[in-house]
């Protein structure tokens, strides 16, 4: 414990080695990084400002939206201004804020999907029932829990982590997680171990949750060509979104967890911020192509600006 301390700063290693190609990720990471405010943002006014799209369903779309935009702009700023500098630290109470908005983005996320596969399983195999089961007072409750606990059991654990004694201040990754900076604890990790299992435990009953709704949704949809057509048009999108993001936290998950230094840097910083481009990324897309009422609103909206 002699040679325990509280850091500072941090040291931030993803982009050592990449000084040659850096305004080429620097441009990549900016294009990304505007196509995904736009995307997001443009479907997020869309559903506020089009009355018929203030329905359960698109309620749903444009929180997780403005979850994207939350999450991402705990990522993107800070990997910018590394990418235009040739010193990759980042102070220790910023990291604690940095690996809360990733963290808590990830763990709004999930539930966010949940609220709306039990959405979708209401509305095809219960249709009769759906507004008397989707309440507005249902949505507002569904979608304060969606937010309130990822927010507030984050700031628990940023707690439990915050001013522990480190016994070094190299993160190897591009951004600050909750497990890089456990790792350089001098103390046992026994809170946020216990934290993180629990937290795993609550991830795994929404999938299955979730997978439970939806095979319930394909149950009642291959019985008739009107429920096959309306699982393509509604679910579809929504299902692609959750392998997409399931995929994106497997990944993170492999690279944080079980630490695979073989492998290339290249291929790890990609990786680790999988979850942070694709989904941010394709979720508006597909939604907005896909989803009839909002691409009508789109054209719409189009053509009156011509």
């Amino acid at each position: 414990m002699e040679n325990s301390s509280t850091a500072e700063f941090l040291t931030l290693s993803g982009l050592q080695g990449q000084g040659h190609s850096r305004s080429v990720y620097f441009s990549l990471t900016l294009l990304t990084y505007l196509l995904i405010i736009s995307v997001n943002f443009i479907l997020v006014v869309t559903i506020i400002t089009e009355k018929t799209l203030h329905e359960p369903m698109y309620v749903f779309l444009c929180h997780l939206c403005v979850n994207s935009l939350y999450g991402t702009t705990g990522f993107y700023p800070k990997i910018l201004l590394d990418l235009l500098s040739d010193v990759h630290v980042i102070s220790y109470n910023l990291c604690l804020i940095q690996l809360y908005v990733i963290y808590t983005s990830v763990l709004c996320e999930i539930p966010i999907l949940t609220v709306m596969a039990y959405d979708r399983y209401v509305a095809i195999c219960r249709p009769l029932e759906y507004h008397t089961v989707m309440t507005p007072l249902t949505v507002k409750v569904m979608l304060f829990f969606s937010w309130c606990f990822p927010l507030s059991w984050c700031a628990f654990i940023v707690l439990s982590t915050f001013r522990r004694p480190l016994c070094g201040s190299h993160i190897d990754k591009l951004y600050c997680d909750n497990w890089s900076v456990v790792k350089l604890s001098c103390v046992p990790n026994t809170v946020n171990d216990v934290l993180g299992y629990i937290m795993i435990t609550l991830e795994i009953t929404q999938a299955f949750f979730t997978l439970y709704s939806y095979y319930c949704i394909v149950r009642v949809c291959l019985k008739s060509k009107e429920g096959r057509r309306k699982f393509m048009q509604t679910c579809l999108p929504h299902l692609v979104a959750i392998v997409n993001f399931m995929i994106a936290n497997l990944f993170d998950v492999m690279y944080s967890r079980y630490g695979i230094d073989s492998l290339p840097l290249t291929l790890r910083n990609i990786m680790a911020v999988e979850f942070l481009v694709i989904p941010p990324l394709l979720n508006p897309v597909i939604y907005g192509l896909n989803l009839q009422k909002i691409r009508s609103t789109l054209i719409n909206a189009v053509r009156c600006i011509r």
